[in-house]
């Protein structure tokens, strides 16, 4: 099969190109299922976490995506479907009745792991935008699955927009502690403490 041989070639440029380095803070690399939850300045953000996995565990390990971009050329619906069987999500919301939160619940339904943006869009900026709701109620229908806050550091500059050939920078990759929802723990407290876990580990040393 071909698309093995695919993404062993995009992790791969995606490493040498950032000289990227995954700093494991909080947990450890261990096949058990997993959000992944992480900042987002680029569209290379899925790509550069997940080839920061190790093999073992990206093969287990879904990136969620709108559909909206990567449906929009065979290139990228190949890249997406075939080579990183990425979990498409509708943020149009052409049909206002479907739970948006369905395909990702599938997957987690299916033992899937999942690397998903709480933010919800770009922020090309250093800090957070306010998170989304999708990771709280992710929290509260599938609780088995570990919550695990990861900093991607310096990616936005090291491949600025509009730029063709990425500058020497090193990015990191942090992976910090699980995080669990608590039993009376309302919405707007467990997305600030979420951003804040995330935060945190934009301060640690690289």
């Amino acid at each position: 099969m071909l698309e093995p041989v695919v993404a062993t070639l995009i992790t791969s440029a995606a490493r040498i190109l950032t000289g990227a380095r995954s700093l494991w803070l909080g947990c450890a690399p261990e096949p058990v299922q997993r959000i992944y939850f992480a900042n987002h300045s680029s569209h290379g953000d899925f790509v550069l976490l997940w080839a920061s996995l190790p093999p073992t565990l990206r093969t287990i390990t879904r990136p969620v995506a709108g559909s909206d971009y990567w449906l929009k050329s065979a290139l990228r619906r190949y890249i997406i479907n075939q080579v990183f069987n990425g979990v498409l999500v509708d943020r149009e919301r052409k049909e206002p009745a479907d739970n948006p939160l369905q395909p990702m619940l599938d997957a987690l339904e299916n033992g899937d792991s999942l690397i998903i943006f709480p933010e919800g869009t770009r922020n090309p900026d250093e800090g957070l935008l306010p998170f989304k709701s999708g990771l709280y109620h992710l929290a509260r229908q599938y609780p088995q699955a570990q919550l695990i806050p990861v900093w991607i550091a310096n990616l936005n500059r090291v491949m600025p927009k509009g730029r063709v050939l990425p500058l020497p920078l090193l990015c990191t990759i942090s992976f910090g502690a699980a995080l669990t929802l608590g039993e009376d723990e309302s919405k707007t407290h467990f997305l600030e403490r979420s951003r804040d876990a995330l935060l945190s580990l934009a301060g640690e040393p690289a």
